[in-house]
């Protein structure tokens, strides 16, 4: 397994500066697309409204970046789920 360079912690990201916080380091390397994932230490696997806005808002900005957002993965102590696998598509 290799250490991701890309690792971010949620106390380190304010929500009004997430998509510059997000996609600081994909830019440094040149991706072409990430995935992004956090958990729900509630165990709900769904996402909440603040999650789908979230990942709208990553969308448009990878899309004006050229960095894919290629899934949103929502994880828990029981299962995840994935925004690229469900009715509600990333755009």
């Amino acid at each position: 397994m290799y250490p991701s360079p890309f690792r971010k912690t949620a106390s380190s990201i304010n929500p009004s500066s997430i998509p510059r916080e997000v996609f600081a380091d994909a830019l440094t390397e040149r991706a072409a697309g990430i995935v992004i994932a956090h958990n729900h230490a509630s165990g709900q696997c769904f996402p909440r409204a603040q999650d789908r806005r979230v990942t709208e808002r990553l969308a448009e900005a990878g899309h004006l970046l050229g960095i894919e957002l290629l899934d949103h993965v929502i994880l828990t102590r029981d299962g995840q789920y994935s925004f690229s696998d469900s009715i509600i598509r990333i755009q």
